[in-house]
């Protein structure tokens, strides 16, 4: 998990301080974060993977738009690694210490740099909220921000580069080696971790847009939580929820929060489940391309939950064969159907979620166990 601290950046070009920058000062409707972004000599904070993840002053540095034209090789076509509502993202390089513009592609460090698509009426709110939280959070199942660009109608941030790219991809297309039950478990735990650390900060945040492709993974598969446009802090002390205009993605939005407006802490963990049935079964949540019946994710695959063994063999990921424990894939089979529950207060908190996974793992290693036991009482 990581405790953070900022690392000296030397020697790097001076950011350009702008008077008008766009805030992210708190507000009086609590959606800031008590500091302003400013020019700084500094990146953004580093985690060690091994301690919990904290909260830190942000603390990042402000790239010029050359800089950035410069490490993205003006934005080419082919360093293009992702597209979305706030525009696209490109792979570029920078020197490891200083983050000025790498001299050749490949040399120095790999980052992700996110451009706004100046057509886009959300780009401008959901980069202050990027670098509202991202900048001030610091955790090893968060992706790391380090840095961000404001040059008038366009806005940009700056990454850590996540080599495997995103869940959605290992899941849903062709190409990628089919996920194994170990890797999706481990995806799943880093995940739970990631909103568990959200939930339970001092001022609790929902994420309000969980999804395969906003679960970034790294070379050695842990998963980190990316895209904060849609974040929205907690209710208050006493206060169950927050009313706001409903966004997010069809099929990932909890029940309540589509038909009220009305955002819990627990409408992400409804998310969640519907991410962790993908993981389950390797279908997306909503596909019109599949039968009619069978086009909600969750409508289809529900019953079949609380079901015995042949029910749940009926519906999981075919390209994992037969290697998963059946007691492991049942158990999180309930564990869904808990998440889903159309009440929230009847789900579970994230962190019951990571419990939970973290036993269905211990499932998977007890079974691990078993032959070799048996080979030893041979010899």
């Amino acid at each position: 998990m990581g405790i953070c601290y900022g690392i000296p950046v030397n020697n790097h070009s001076p950011g350009t301080t702008k008077p008008s920058t766009p805030s992210v000062t708190e507000t009086s409707n609590g959606n800031g974060i008590g500091s302003s972004i400013s020019s700084t000599t500094t990146t953004g904070a580093a985690c060690n993977n091994n301690v919990a993840g904290r909260i830190v002053t942000p603390n990042l540095k402000m790239f010029t738009l050359d800089e950035l034209k410069s490490a993205t090789r003006n934005f080419r076509a082919n360093a293009m690694i992702g597209e979305g509502g706030f525009g696209k993202v490109f792979k570029g390089w920078v020197e490891e210490n200083t983050y000025k513009p790498s001299t050749k592609t490949g040399l120095g460090r790999a980052v992700a740099v996110k451009k706004s698509n100046p057509n886009s009426d959300q780009g401008l709110r959901e980069w202050q909220s990027e670098v509202k939280f991202l900048g001030k959070f610091c955790h090893p199942n968060l992706v790391t921000l380090l840095g961000y660009c404001w040059d008038h109608a366009q806005f940009l941030l700056v990454y850590e580069f996540m080599q495997r790219g995103s869940l959605e991809n290992h899941l849903f297309r062709n190409g990628p080696e089919p996920l194994s039950w170990d890797t999706r478990l481990k995806i799943a735990m880093g995940a739970a971790r990631g909103l568990s650390f959200l939930h339970t900060c001092e001022k609790s945040v929902i994420y309000r847009d969980f999804k395969p492709s906003n679960i970034l993974l790294d070379e050695a598969f842990n998963a980190k939580l990316s895209d904060f446009g849609l974040a929205k802090f907690g209710p208050n002390s006493g206060i169950s929820h927050v009313t706001t205009r409903v966004m997010g993605t069809h099929g990932y939005a909890a029940p309540e929060y589509i038909a009220t407006g009305h955002l819990y802490v627990k409408s992400d963990v409804y998310g969640f489940g519907v991410v962790l049935l993908e993981m389950l079964t390797g279908l997306r949540a909503l596909d019109s391309n599949r039968p009619a019946g069978k086009q909600n994710l969750v409508g289809w695959a529900k019953p079949s939950l609380t079901g015995k063994k042949k029910q749940i063999r009926k519906i999981m990921d075919p390209r994992m064969g037969e290697h998963y424990p059946i007691e492991g894939a049942m158990e999180a089979a309930r564990l869904i159907c808990n998440c889903l529950e159309s009440d929230p207060k009847y789900r579970p908190s994230m962190q019951e979620v990571l419990d939970t996974l973290v036993k269905i793992n211990d499932i998977k290693t007890r079974q691990e166990r078993r032959p070799n036991s048996r080979n030893k009482s041979q010899n």
